[in-house]
């Protein structure tokens, strides 16, 4: 594993995502929904959600899960 010192070896940039190395999960998951949002603000709502579609049906919008 890595040591305390070492939290930001690899993805402490804004073009890498945030190495998890097994240790302080709730820190990692802060740092990549940051870094998910950074790059889109809706993407953490299709981690959490899965993705959607906007489809018409008889000229109204509805929104249908992506298979």
């Amino acid at each position: 594993m890595v040591g305390q010192n070492e939290t930001f070896v690899e993805g402490a940039s804004i073009d890498k995502p945030p190495l998890f190395t097994g240790e302080n999960y709730s820190f990692w998951k802060v740092r990549m929904q940051i870094f998910l949002e950074s790059i889109n603000i809706g993407i953490w709502d299709v981690v959490l959600n899965g993705p959607f579609i906007m489809i018409n049906v008889n000229d109204i919008q509805q929104t249908k899960a992506f298979a």
